[in-house]
């Protein structure tokens, strides 16, 4: 740990280069709880760059939790889509209902109440307390704990209970107190601009000269690298029905059950929201996915005459699933209709934020009517 002076020249040191250098965020112009706890959920494991514009997308619609309370689900899914990770969205809303229901509308003060509401742990309760409210919690996230491990040579998996614990420890021991929502902000900041997991910048760090693995030499080698998943490769047929108008078919959110199935799959894949017929293939896509077909469609349509036209294939990856996704496009005279099912035209499918779907789905769309632009009349009614 650092010594009282040296401790207190980190702070100075960390405060004052943040305040200086520190990235221009839309969140960071802003005390309001909400829009900081929005900003904390959408930055889970997705870009700044990226999050960006679906922040602005999404206070323009849902300016307040009163308005995020009240809206229909699909409408808060649909403009969350791309951003993945759905079921943030579905905990931010419920989030929302319960501070109306049990908060008055207001974002808890205490950590207790914080953590007690869906989507949010403990770094998520400790950044918007301290951010919004200058509540004295210590931030530990991944940004944060690179920082650290850097600063006292931790070796091992962080990411080990005892570890991770050790490491709040230490977080908690920093924490500049009278200036707790700077200072959060400054750790973060340092480890996603300047220590970051390759090539570290240590000649531009404000505390470089605290740095024990700078010291070591060891700058480069920590943290340990942790290990990764096994890599699980899927295949996934799915099925385009078109009519003459450019229309398509799509399910609505499937519903999952407590048996582990192939269906199942499909549904965690599409993020259990709107999508085409899609099922998991063992060996044959075309053939399983005119199975499936027989099985979801109406039996007063004449399956057997269903012709399945290839597009190109699409890859997708999702954490360590690495999906393959065949895409057929079937041309029929009519779309059949399907309980629960919505017909729109294909070309707003594959539009970012126009409905509540997937990047997968969005990808199948695209695939489809990139193929039709080279088959003439398909395209000309997808463009109507």
């Amino acid at each position: 740990m650092l010594q009282r002076r040296e401790l207190a020249a980190f702070r100075k040191q960390l405060l004052g280069w943040f305040r200086q250098y520190r990235r221009d965020l839309p969140w960071r112009r802003t005390n309001d709880p909400y829009r900081i706890w929005l900003s904390e959920i959408m930055l889970q494991q997705t870009r700044v760059a990226a999050v960006i514009p679906y922040y602005e997308r999404f206070l323009e619609r849902f300016p307040n939790v009163h308005a995020l309370a009240t809206a229909p689900q699909e409408e808060v899914l649909r403009l969350w889509s791309g951003l993945g990770y759905y079921s943030r969205a579905r905990n931010l809303q419920g989030a929302a209902q319960e501070i109306v229901a049990k908060h008055g509308g207001v974002f808890p003060r205490t950590e207790k109440e914080a953590l007690a509401l869906p989507g949010i742990g403990s770094y998520t309760a400790a950044a918007i307390l301290s951010i919004a409210y200058g509540a004295k919690h210590a931030v530990l996230d991944g940004n944060v704990a690179r920082v650290l491990a850097r600063i006292y040579a931790v070796r091992g998996d962080l990411r080990d209970a005892t570890r991770w614990q050790s490491l709040q420890k230490s977080a908690d021991a920093l924490l500049a107190p009278k200036s707790s929502s700077d200072w959060n902000q400054a750790m973060m900041e340092l480890g996603a601009t300047l220590c970051t997991p390759q090539s570290p910048q240590c000649l531009l760090c404000p505390v470089t000269q605290f740095c024990q693995a700078r010291k070591l030499g060891l700058a480069d080698s920590l943290p340990a690298r942790r290990k990764k998943r096994a890599t699980e490769n899927i295949v996934l047929a799915t099925a385009i029905l078109l009519d003459p108008r450019g229309r398509t078919l799509l399910l609505p959110p499937p519903t999952l059950s407590k048996n582990k199935s192939a269906h199942e799959q499909v549904s965690l894949l599409v993020s259990k929201l709107w999508h085409f017929p899609t099922v998991a293939v063992k060996t044959d896509p075309a053939a399983e996915l005119r199975t499936h077909l027989n099985k979801i469609l109406p039996a007063s349509m004449t399956k057997e005459w269903l012709q399945l036209e290839p597009v190109p294939t699409a890859r997708h990856a999702v954490t360590y699933r690495v999906i393959t996704l065949r895409t057929f496009r079937v041309s029929v005279a009519q779309l059949p209709r399907v309980a629960g099912a919505k017909i729109i035209p294909l070309i707003d499918v594959a539009s970012p934020a126009a409905h509540a779907i997937s990047n997968l789905t969005r990808k199948a769309a695209r695939a489809a009517l990139e193929s039709a632009a080279a088959t003439g009349p398909a395209a000309l009614a997808a463009r109507a």
